[in-house]
């Protein structure tokens, strides 16, 4: 059966110029997760919230499922502005959070036994539940029986039996194997394309972008430092979603193509995708600890760039290219960015092509590759610039690591200066521009640097 997606006007979910930020520690302010962001969610439609790690895709589903207040704006539910826990919404995590104790069909019954449903109709749901996902005959098997997939199973039984308008999904799929994982995805998709499904609309958070396209009639993506909406995408091809029509290829090949150029704007026509990445000049940069480092270390950037050189013109698909070697999104686009920022690559339409400079790195010898690094590092990465001229400043040409802890604090939660900061150091110790003593946690110039100037490089 072949369905089209059948959107109406019926708005279930509006999000208003919602805004989201956390108290710093110390007093030092506030650190901001989502900035005044709007989206709406429809009867009869998925969407799927798709972003990188730090858009507050998670935290944005919290919200609009009344789990935590925004600190500005609001959600509108069936037209009422929520207050508290949203009773029309269900949601399945990541985790399959059974409850070890409980069989399968105890486990799916807890939701209606939170709403005083009485015995007999609990079972009559549950049990209805638990043959649509296709676990009759594991009702009184325990969580501990049960390999992931069937867990994940339970979850999706467990929020079906509530018959939520909107099914929650924060990225369901992730904790499986691959093929476990593509199983259970085309039995969704299969439940809601011959309208079994029981829920009016399925709004899921994932970070897979051909999973988002696949199950999707919407895709919003959002940008991150903070979330905000940067646009969406319409699906717009027949249900079920064929990976073989190239209309589906496109559409994979332009959100990749935005995804890895964040500060694009997404329009949506993808027929319209003329885009290309280069690392951005320092003088952009407010301050040379503002930058955001790609969590990424130099083994990651290298290796990439050695696949990417033997193909024809040192160029691949993206898409095709995640495939080939098993990384998903969040994994392999930090490793693009490394290479985006220090000039090695650039990325256009869908595809990702070394610089003349990113080939020479990737087949030079060892010596030479970090001549090249350390030469791209000083002309693209303000940070590390900043960390060596500091530590010139210093007689002994060394520094406590606080004092760049501090610095990245100004703009980065704790836990995410703290990475940046690992990130520096490796970039840094790679480049041989500074040494750094774990111990004592200090930085320091090895001896042969400290006479040197930053044109000496």
């Amino acid at each position: 059966m072949i369905k089209t997606a059948s959107i109406t006007e019926q708005t279930l979910i509006s999000v208003e110029n919602v805004h989201k930020s956390f108290p710093l520690p110390d007093g030092k302010g506030e650190f901001t997760v989502l900035r005044h962001i709007n989206l709406k969610v429809n009867s009869g439609e998925v969407v799927a919230l798709l972003g990188r790690s730090g858009s507050g895709k998670s935290t944005l589903l919290r919200i609009m499922a009344g789990l935590i207040p925004p600190t500005e704006g609001q959600v509108i539910n069936n037209g009422e502005r929520l207050r508290g826990a949203n009773q029309d919404v269900a949601m399945v995590f990541q985790s399959f959070a059974l409850l070890p104790w409980l069989t399968v069909q105890e486990n799916v019954e807890l939701g209606l036994e939170a709403q005083g449903v009485n015995r007999s109709k609990r079972k009559k749901r549950a049990l209805k539940a638990i043959d649509l996902v296709g676990l009759d005959g594991f009702e009184s098997a325990y969580p501990k029986e049960l390999s992931g997939g069937m867990k994940q199973r339970v979850g999706f039984a467990r929020a079906f039996v509530i018959e939520p308008e909107v099914l929650f999904m924060d990225e369901p799929f992730s904790a499986l194997d691959v093929l476990t994982s593509e199983n259970l995805r085309g039995e969704i998709d299969d439940l809601w394309n011959t309208g079994s499904f029981p829920s009016k609309s399925i709004l899921i958070v994932t970070h897979n972008i051909e999973e988002a396209v696949f199950l999707a009639d919407r895709v919003i993506i959002l940008g991150a430092n903070p979330g905000r909406v940067r646009g969406e995408v319409v699906i717009d091809i027949p249900r079920p979603h064929d990976r073989t029509n190239p209309r589906f290829n496109a559409l994979v090949d332009y959100i990749y193509t935005v995804m890895t150029n964040p500060e694009v704007e997404v329009t949506g026509e993808v027929s319209e995708v003329s885009i290309e990445t280069t690392a951005e000049p320092v003088t952009k940069l407010k301050s040379p600890y503002s930058q955001s480092l790609p969590h990424v270390r130099v083994g990651g950037i290298s290796g990439l760039l050695e696949l990417i050189v033997e193909q024809p013109e040192g160029k691949e698909d993206i898409p095709k290219l995640a495939e080939r070697i098993q990384l998903e999104v969040d994994d392999l686009l930090p490793i693009l960015d490394g290479a985006v920022v220090l000039g090695f690559a650039q990325i256009t339409q869908g595809d990702v092509q070394l610089t003349d400079i990113g080939r020479d790195f990737a087949t030079t010898t060892i010596l030479r590759s970090k001549d090249l690094f350390r030469q791209q590092v000083l002309q693209n990465v303000p940070m590390l610039v900043s960390i060596v001229q500091t530590l010139k400043e210093k007689r002994n040409g060394s520094m406590r690591a606080d004092f760049f802890l501090d610095l990245l604090g100004e703009h980065f939660p704790h836990a995410e200066a703290e990475r940046q900061f690992a990130t520096a150091v490796d970039w840094g110790r790679y480049a041989e521009l500074f040494e750094y003593d774990a111990r004592e946690e200090r930085l320091y110039l090895p001896e042969p640097i400290r006479e040197l100037t930053i044109g000496d490089w």
